[in-house]
């Protein structure tokens, strides 16, 4: 009868056990991603569909990699000359040095290979140059 008169009493431990299982998922999955994410180009991509630059903007820098992989740049003393890569790089840098605001967007042709793009984004990238837009043509929507 003793255990009859006792009575219950709600438990007031919390059991964390669930919330330390969840924590160790979530920490593996950041271990796994946080390396894929730092491998890539940082680019800032146009929302679909795309705005067309301001007229008030400054005139942008333009790379264009033709399907060869050959770069050519607007700003250039010769625009229609092929650059080669340290070439293409001083006179960017140059370009910029005037106005730091100043777009920089590449052209790729469609029929040539995507690490043509690859290559000049790179360049870019070792060049300080941390905004970068991608020229393409208005689709059937725009």
């Amino acid at each position: 009868m003793s255990r009859a008169n006792h009575k219950r009493r709600a438990m007031s431990d919390i059991n964390v056990v669930p919330y330390i299982d969840v924590m160790l998922v979530l920490l593996i999955i950041f271990m796994v991603t946080a390396p894929l994410l730092k491998q890539g180009v940082e680019v800032d991509l146009p929302d679909a569909p795309a705005k067309v630059l301001d007229i008030n903007s400054p005139e942008p820098v333009v790379i264009s990699v033709d399907r060869d992989g050959n770069y050519f740049l607007n700003t250039s003393s010769t625009p229609d000359s092929a650059l080669d890569p340290e070439a293409l790089v001083v006179q960017v840098k140059q370009a910029l040095s005037k106005d730091k605001k100043r777009p920089v967007m590449v052209r790729g042709d469609k029929n040539g290979k995507y690490q043509n793009v690859i290559s000049v984004l790179v360049l870019l990238q070792q060049a300080d140059i941390n905004s970068v837009g991608l020229v393409t043509e208005p689709g059937e929507d725009g």
